[in-house]
């Protein structure tokens, strides 16, 4: 099987135009949300319900929700509320990651012409990176990944 075209994207510090521009643009067929929690009245236009509808008719987008990609609230807690640091928060949720199996139970031709979506404005500092990463090692490098 050739490369899988698998694209990223955070919502936060950006406008809703500029979003669902860059998901179109892109040619995204399916937005997997890799957030453990979707329903939070501070996500704005990014709420679950809200944001299955808006893809669907800004962009004609699929939306999945897909917490098996998502940190456990512990793990969150303790980096975001508690100001943990990022090599621990990383070390912890590769090993979420393993100890799920993620890599056996997804294929890549999952992730054909998909957009991970959470909820960091960059890839930086974020978990979505840290599962394409992850899936890219244990995949010998079929996804290729652009971040939006």
């Amino acid at each position: 099987m050739s490369n899988v075209e698998l694209t990223t994207i955070g919502f936060t510090k950006t406008t809703a135009s500029s979003f669902f521009d860059r998901i179109k643009k892109a040619g995204v067929k399916k937005v997997i949300d890799v957030r453990l929690h979707n329903t939070s009245q501070l996500a704005g236009f990014a709420k679950a319900d809200d944001l299955a509808y808006f893809l669907k008719q800004i962009c004609g987008v699929e939306y999945v929700h897909q917490p098996l990609l998502a940190p456990t609230d512990d793990i969150l807690k303790a980096f975001k509320r508690d100001k943990g640091d990022w090599n621990v928060y990383q070390r912890v949720f590769l090993k979420l990651m393993e100890e799920r199996r993620i890599e056996v139970r997804l294929k890549p031709e999952m992730f054909q012409s998909c957009c991970l979506l959470c909820s960091e404005a960059t890839p930086h500092h974020c978990h979505r990176r840290l599962v394409c990463e992850y899936l890219n090692d244990k995949w010998d490098g079929k996804l290729q990944v652009r971040h939006l």
